[in-house]
């Protein structure tokens, strides 16, 4: 894979990350621009568990709101298109709202 497909299948479902990571381990030239994406979906993927989690004892204590709570689960596929957008353009951009805190977090992937 070139390193905007790597980039790209980093955000489709978290298979698709460990393709790209270790399609991206395997290479001699590390590039900057995939090990952002790297970071930016992953960090997208622990987002969407976090809210996941936190969406269902929120649904559990007060379930009258369960509709309204479950709207918060659309935050990180919002987030995974926002960030397929930046690698197709080969950017390096945060994804909104969470992107920042994730910069330069998984040293595992420089």
């Amino acid at each position: 894979m070139d390193n905007k497909t790597t980039a790209i299948v980093s955000y489709i479902t978290i298979v698709g990350w460990l393709i790209a990571y270790f399609s991206y381990k395997n290479r001699t030239e590390k590039d900057a621009y995939v090990s952002y994406h790297l970071e930016q979906s992953l960090g997208v993927f622990i987002f969407s568990i976090i809210i996941s989690v936190i969406t269902g004892i929120l649904v559990t204590v007060i379930p009258t709101l369960s509709g309204i709570f479950s709207l918060l689960t659309l935050a990180p596929l919002i987030l995974l298109v926002l960030g397929i957008i930046n690698a197709s353009n080969e950017v390096t951009k945060p994804v909104p709202l969470i992107g920042s805190f994730f910069e330069r977090k998984f040293s595992f992937l420089h």
